[in-house]
Protein backbone atom coordinates (compact mmCIF):
# COMPACT_ATOMS: atom_id res chain seq x y z
CA UNK A 1 0.00 0.00 0.00
CA UNK A 2 1.74 3.50 -1.09
CA UNK A 3 2.42 5.90 1.44
CA UNK A 4 -0.02 9.03 1.63
CA UNK A 5 2.16 12.15 0.66
CA UNK A 6 2.22 15.04 2.63
CA UNK A 7 1.11 18.40 1.62
CA UNK A 8 3.21 21.34 1.97
CA UNK A 9 1.77 24.42 1.75
CA UNK A 10 3.77 27.58 1.01
CA UNK A 11 2.43 31.27 2.47
CA UNK A 12 3.91 33.33 0.11
CA UNK A 13 2.61 37.29 1.52
CA UNK A 14 2.36 39.75 -2.12
CA UNK A 15 2.31 43.25 -1.38
CA UNK A 16 3.09 45.78 -4.73
CA UNK A 17 5.54 42.85 -5.93
CA UNK A 18 4.61 42.91 -9.33
CA UNK A 19 8.63 42.28 -10.38
CA UNK A 20 8.83 39.73 -8.49
CA UNK A 21 5.86 37.21 -8.44
CA UNK A 22 5.78 35.09 -11.24
CA UNK A 23 9.50 34.73 -10.34
CA UNK A 24 8.58 33.22 -7.10
CA UNK A 25 6.03 31.28 -8.30
CA UNK A 26 8.22 29.58 -10.81
CA UNK A 27 11.05 28.94 -8.18
CA UNK A 28 8.88 27.44 -5.46
CA UNK A 29 7.33 25.20 -8.48
CA UNK A 30 11.02 24.23 -9.82
CA UNK A 31 12.06 23.45 -6.02
CA UNK A 32 9.15 21.82 -5.22
CA UNK A 33 9.63 19.29 -8.52
CA UNK A 34 12.83 17.93 -6.83
CA UNK A 35 10.68 16.60 -3.90
CA UNK A 36 8.53 14.37 -5.16
CA UNK A 37 7.95 12.55 -1.79
CA UNK A 38 5.37 16.24 -1.27
CA UNK A 39 2.29 17.29 -2.72
CA UNK A 40 2.29 21.18 -2.23
CA UNK A 41 -0.21 24.47 -2.65
CA UNK A 42 1.04 27.53 -3.17
CA UNK A 43 -0.94 30.38 -1.36
CA UNK A 44 -0.68 34.32 -2.65
CA UNK A 45 -2.11 36.64 0.01
CA UNK A 46 -2.32 39.72 -1.36
CA UNK A 47 -2.35 42.83 1.06
CA UNK A 48 -4.30 45.37 -1.36
CA UNK A 49 -1.71 46.15 -3.47
CA UNK A 50 -1.90 49.05 -6.14
CA UNK A 51 0.07 47.82 -9.07
CA UNK A 52 -0.62 44.51 -11.54
CA UNK A 53 0.27 41.95 -8.54
CA UNK A 54 -3.44 40.96 -8.21
CA UNK A 55 -3.96 40.55 -11.92
CA UNK A 56 -0.68 38.63 -12.35
CA UNK A 57 -1.56 36.45 -9.16
CA UNK A 58 -5.29 35.97 -10.96
CA UNK A 59 -3.33 34.92 -14.28
CA UNK A 60 -1.20 32.12 -11.85
CA UNK A 61 -4.48 30.74 -10.55
CA UNK A 62 -6.33 30.62 -13.87
CA UNK A 63 -3.33 28.15 -14.63
CA UNK A 64 -2.39 26.40 -11.22
CA UNK A 65 -5.43 24.95 -9.74
CA UNK A 66 -2.80 23.89 -7.19
CA UNK A 67 -2.65 28.13 -6.50
CA UNK A 68 -4.70 29.73 -4.28
CA UNK A 69 -5.12 33.60 -4.21
CA UNK A 70 -6.74 35.91 -1.65
CA UNK A 71 -7.18 39.17 -1.51
CA UNK A 72 -7.61 41.01 1.48
CA UNK A 73 -10.05 43.91 1.41
CA UNK A 74 -6.98 47.03 2.35
CA UNK A 75 -3.43 46.98 3.58
CA UNK A 76 -3.61 44.64 7.16
CA UNK A 77 0.59 44.38 6.71
CA UNK A 78 2.30 41.12 6.40
CA UNK A 79 2.15 39.92 9.65
CA UNK A 80 -1.86 39.93 9.64
CA UNK A 81 -1.82 38.50 5.84
CA UNK A 82 0.37 35.71 7.00
CA UNK A 83 -2.38 34.74 9.16
CA UNK A 84 -5.03 34.83 7.23
CA UNK A 85 -3.06 32.32 4.54
CA UNK A 86 -2.56 29.98 7.73
CA UNK A 87 -5.86 29.66 8.26
CA UNK A 88 -6.61 28.80 5.05
CA UNK A 89 -3.72 26.65 4.59
CA UNK A 90 -5.00 22.46 4.07
CA UNK A 91 -1.45 20.98 4.39
CA UNK A 92 0.40 18.90 6.70
CA UNK A 93 3.29 21.45 6.37
CA UNK A 94 3.51 24.57 6.31
CA UNK A 95 6.01 27.66 5.20
CA UNK A 96 6.02 31.24 4.58
CA UNK A 97 8.66 32.76 1.63
CA UNK A 98 8.78 36.43 1.50
CA UNK A 99 8.19 37.23 -2.27
CA UNK A 100 11.06 38.76 -3.40
CA UNK A 101 12.82 35.21 -2.30
CA UNK A 102 15.52 36.41 -0.44
CA UNK A 103 14.83 33.45 1.43
CA UNK A 104 14.83 30.84 -1.31
CA UNK A 105 12.74 27.91 -1.21
CA UNK A 106 15.98 25.98 -1.99
CA UNK A 107 16.60 25.73 1.34
CA UNK A 108 13.53 23.38 1.81
CA UNK A 109 14.64 20.12 1.68
CA UNK A 110 17.14 20.59 4.64
CA UNK A 111 14.32 21.98 6.55
CA UNK A 112 11.82 19.03 5.81
CA UNK A 113 15.11 16.64 6.12
CA UNK A 114 15.36 17.90 9.96
CA UNK A 115 11.10 17.50 9.93
CA UNK A 116 11.60 13.73 9.54
CA UNK A 117 13.88 13.58 11.76
CA UNK A 118 10.95 14.41 13.99
CA UNK A 119 11.69 18.01 14.74
CA UNK A 120 7.96 19.89 14.35
CA UNK A 121 9.34 23.28 13.86
CA UNK A 122 12.60 23.87 12.26
CA UNK A 123 13.45 27.61 11.86
CA UNK A 124 15.95 29.02 9.67
CA UNK A 125 18.87 31.35 10.75
CA UNK A 126 20.82 33.37 8.53
CA UNK A 127 24.13 33.07 9.14
CA UNK A 128 24.92 35.67 6.29
CA UNK A 129 22.39 38.72 5.48
CA UNK A 130 22.64 40.72 2.26
CA UNK A 131 21.24 43.32 3.29
CA UNK A 132 21.79 47.51 3.85
CA UNK A 133 24.08 48.23 6.21
CA UNK A 134 21.91 50.25 8.21
CA UNK A 135 19.19 47.17 8.37
CA UNK A 136 22.10 44.99 8.91
CA UNK A 137 22.50 46.40 12.33
CA UNK A 138 18.97 47.49 13.09
CA UNK A 139 17.81 43.65 12.78
CA UNK A 140 20.91 42.83 15.19
CA UNK A 141 20.07 45.24 17.45
CA UNK A 142 16.33 43.62 17.94
CA UNK A 143 17.26 40.58 18.22
CA UNK A 144 19.70 41.20 20.78
CA UNK A 145 17.39 43.14 22.38
CA UNK A 146 14.41 40.78 22.17
CA UNK A 147 16.23 38.25 23.54
CA UNK A 148 17.08 39.74 26.53
CA UNK A 149 13.87 41.24 27.13
CA UNK A 150 11.36 38.74 25.97
CA UNK A 151 10.10 35.94 28.15
CA UNK A 152 10.35 33.12 25.45
CA UNK A 153 13.83 32.13 23.72
CA UNK A 154 14.24 33.01 20.21
CA UNK A 155 17.69 32.50 18.83
CA UNK A 156 19.46 35.30 17.16
CA UNK A 157 18.51 35.97 13.58
CA UNK A 158 15.58 34.03 13.26
CA UNK A 159 13.23 35.60 10.72
CA UNK A 160 9.61 34.27 9.95
CA UNK A 161 11.38 31.30 7.16
CA UNK A 162 10.39 27.99 9.18
CA UNK A 163 8.69 24.75 8.33
CA UNK A 164 5.82 23.97 10.79
CA UNK A 165 4.04 20.66 11.22
CA UNK A 166 0.42 20.95 11.31
CA UNK A 167 0.29 20.44 14.71
CA UNK A 168 2.27 23.58 16.02
CA UNK A 169 0.45 25.67 12.93
CA UNK A 170 -3.01 24.69 14.77
CA UNK A 171 -1.62 26.06 17.79
CA UNK A 172 -0.46 29.31 16.22
CA UNK A 173 -3.24 29.94 14.17
CA UNK A 174 -6.04 29.06 17.25
CA UNK A 175 -4.50 31.77 19.64
CA UNK A 176 -6.82 34.34 20.13
CA UNK A 177 -4.75 37.53 20.43
CA UNK A 178 -4.97 41.01 17.70
CA UNK A 179 -1.66 41.97 18.50
CA UNK A 180 0.17 39.23 16.73
CA UNK A 181 4.01 38.71 16.63
CA UNK A 182 4.45 35.59 14.25
CA UNK A 183 7.96 34.47 15.83
CA UNK A 184 6.99 35.09 19.18
CA UNK A 185 3.98 33.41 18.80
CA UNK A 186 5.98 30.12 17.59
CA UNK A 187 8.38 29.95 20.16
CA UNK A 188 5.93 30.80 22.83
CA UNK A 189 3.93 27.45 21.49
CA UNK A 190 7.13 25.70 22.51
CA UNK A 191 7.55 22.10 20.87
CA UNK A 192 10.82 20.00 19.77
CA UNK A 193 12.83 22.47 17.41
CA UNK A 194 15.61 22.79 14.96
CA UNK A 195 17.82 25.04 13.40
CA UNK A 196 19.09 25.43 10.07
CA UNK A 197 21.63 27.87 8.90
CA UNK A 198 21.36 29.31 5.40
CA UNK A 199 22.53 32.75 3.78
CA UNK A 200 20.41 35.00 2.75
CA UNK A 201 20.30 36.41 -0.46
CA UNK A 202 19.73 40.12 -1.98
CA UNK A 203 16.76 40.96 -3.45
CA UNK A 204 17.01 40.43 -7.22
CA UNK A 205 13.91 42.50 -7.96
CA UNK A 206 12.44 45.51 -7.64
CA UNK A 207 13.03 47.45 -3.77
CA UNK A 208 11.40 47.12 -0.25
CA UNK A 209 8.14 47.84 0.61
CA UNK A 210 8.98 47.66 3.91
CA UNK A 211 9.82 51.51 5.59
CA UNK A 212 12.17 52.03 9.00
CA UNK A 213 8.95 52.52 10.55
CA UNK A 214 7.20 49.30 9.52
CA UNK A 215 10.03 48.03 11.15
CA UNK A 216 9.89 49.62 14.29
CA UNK A 217 6.15 48.57 14.44
CA UNK A 218 6.90 45.21 14.32
CA UNK A 219 9.63 45.53 16.90
CA UNK A 220 7.27 46.98 19.29
CA UNK A 221 4.55 44.00 18.98
CA UNK A 222 7.20 41.37 19.80
CA UNK A 223 8.87 43.57 22.42
CA UNK A 224 5.05 44.47 24.26
CA UNK A 225 3.66 41.36 23.67
CA UNK A 226 5.99 39.64 25.07
CA UNK A 227 8.17 41.09 28.26
CA UNK A 228 6.51 43.54 30.89
CA UNK A 229 10.22 44.66 31.58
CA UNK A 230 9.36 48.03 30.20
CA UNK A 231 7.34 47.93 32.76
CA UNK A 232 9.49 47.02 35.50
CA UNK A 233 12.10 49.23 34.48
CA UNK A 234 9.91 52.16 34.34
CA UNK A 235 8.69 51.49 38.09
CA UNK A 236 12.55 50.82 39.53
CA UNK A 237 13.15 53.97 38.01
CA UNK A 238 10.30 55.92 39.23
CA UNK A 239 11.49 54.16 42.66
CA UNK A 240 15.06 55.38 42.53
CA UNK A 241 14.23 58.96 41.17
CA UNK A 242 11.91 59.84 44.15
CA UNK A 243 13.96 57.87 46.65
CA UNK A 244 17.41 60.55 45.37
CA UNK A 245 14.95 63.08 45.25
CA UNK A 246 13.56 62.84 48.61
CA UNK A 247 17.49 62.69 50.10
CA UNK A 248 18.22 65.69 47.93
CA UNK A 249 15.56 67.72 49.31
CA UNK A 250 16.23 66.60 52.96
CA UNK A 251 19.78 67.53 52.20
CA UNK A 252 18.92 71.11 50.07
CA UNK A 253 16.51 71.74 53.28
CA UNK A 254 19.54 71.31 55.27
CA UNK A 255 21.64 73.75 53.43
CA UNK A 256 19.55 76.37 52.95
CA UNK A 257 18.94 76.64 57.10
CA UNK A 258 22.64 76.57 58.08
CA UNK A 259 24.28 77.52 54.94
CA UNK A 260 21.32 80.05 53.02
CA UNK A 261 20.55 79.82 49.89
CA UNK A 262 23.34 78.30 47.18
CA UNK A 263 21.12 78.65 44.22
CA UNK A 264 21.04 81.93 42.64
CA UNK A 265 20.18 80.99 39.24
CA UNK A 266 17.01 78.98 37.58
CA UNK A 267 18.96 76.93 35.14
CA UNK A 268 19.80 73.89 37.54
CA UNK A 269 15.58 73.92 38.53
CA UNK A 270 14.85 74.14 34.82
CA UNK A 271 16.87 71.71 33.65
CA UNK A 272 15.71 69.23 36.38
CA UNK A 273 12.31 70.08 34.85
CA UNK A 274 12.91 68.64 31.51
CA UNK A 275 14.90 65.83 32.89
CA UNK A 276 11.82 64.53 35.48
CA UNK A 277 9.63 66.00 32.49
CA UNK A 278 10.81 63.44 29.85
CA UNK A 279 11.25 60.36 32.02
CA UNK A 280 7.31 61.29 33.04
CA UNK A 281 6.31 61.19 29.30
CA UNK A 282 8.46 58.08 28.25
CA UNK A 283 6.83 55.87 31.04
CA UNK A 284 3.40 57.19 30.28
CA UNK A 285 4.01 56.62 26.55
CA UNK A 286 5.31 52.85 27.57
CA UNK A 287 1.88 52.29 29.88
CA UNK A 288 0.04 53.70 26.95
CA UNK A 289 1.58 51.65 24.24
CA UNK A 290 0.13 48.49 26.64
CA UNK A 291 -2.57 50.28 26.91
CA UNK A 292 -3.09 50.46 23.51
CA UNK A 293 -2.61 46.77 23.09
CA UNK A 294 -5.10 45.65 25.91
CA UNK A 295 -7.84 48.38 23.81
CA UNK A 296 -7.33 46.19 20.77
CA UNK A 297 -7.51 43.16 22.05
CA UNK A 298 -10.67 43.98 23.79
CA UNK A 299 -12.34 45.68 20.75
CA UNK A 300 -12.31 41.83 19.13
CA UNK A 301 -12.16 42.98 15.90
CA UNK A 302 -10.88 40.56 12.99
CA UNK A 303 -7.22 40.69 12.30
CA UNK A 304 -8.34 40.95 8.39
CA UNK A 305 -10.89 41.18 5.89
CA UNK A 306 -11.22 39.03 3.08
CA UNK A 307 -12.10 40.39 -0.20
CA UNK A 308 -12.21 37.42 -2.29
CA UNK A 309 -10.07 33.97 -2.53
CA UNK A 310 -9.42 32.19 -5.86
CA UNK A 311 -8.90 28.03 -5.88
CA UNK A 312 -10.21 27.76 -2.52
CA UNK A 313 -8.88 24.51 -1.04
CA UNK A 314 -10.50 24.82 2.02
CA UNK A 315 -13.23 22.21 3.46
CA UNK A 316 -15.55 24.64 5.80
Amino acid sequence: MATKKKVLSIVIPTYNEEENIQYAYKETVKVMKTMPKYNYEIIFVDNYSTDNSRKIIRSITKKDKKTTAIFLSRNFTSEYSSHAAMRQATGDILTILDCDLQDHPEVLPKFLKKLDEGYPVVIGVRNVINDTFIMKYVRKFFYVIFKKMANIEMPLNAGTFCVLDRKVLDVIIELPERNRFFRGLRAWAGFKTAYVEYERRERKFGKTKNSLLDYIRDAQRGLLGFSFIPLDLMSTLGFLITFFSFVLAIGYLSWVIFFGNPINASIPIMLSIFVFGGIQMLGISIVGKYIQIVFEEVKRRPSYVIEEILNNHKKN
